[in-house]
């Protein structure tokens, strides 16, 4: 089974930055495209940014040019480098494929506020 654990939330300032990590197991990691995920309590989750081969990234237009994804194939890693923070970003941010699994990490809680 193909699972992703999330690390690197916690609270910052706005304008403040955090570097999201995602680590996937199975061979499935390499195969497919990435995507980070966030999730605001009673609302439904939504796409923040997704990478594949041969294409160019791709970001909601909220966090464009704020926030970078990428990954590390050798590692089975992607991540999310997230900068110019806003209290809207506060959510939890999960990875998953993309098109995403039904399956799911559990996340990582990135809260920004003073």
């Amino acid at each position: 089974q193909v699972q992703f654990v999330e690390s690197g939330g916690g609270l910052v300032q706005p304008g403040g930055s955090l570097r999201l990590s995602c680590v996937a197991s199975g061979s499935i990691f390499n195969s497919y495209g990435m995507g980070w995920y966030r999730q605001v309590a009673g609302k439904q989750r939504e796409l923040v940014a997704t990478i594949r081969s041969a294409a160019s990234p791709t970001y909601a237009d909220s966090v464009k040019g704020r926030f970078t994804i990428s990954r590390d194939h050798a590692k089975n890693s992607a991540y999310l480098q997230m900068n110019s923070l806003k209290p809207e970003d506060t959510a939890v941010y999960y990875c998953n494929l993309y098109p995403p699994l039904q399956r799911w990490g559990q996340g990582t809680q990135v809260t920004v506020s003073l």
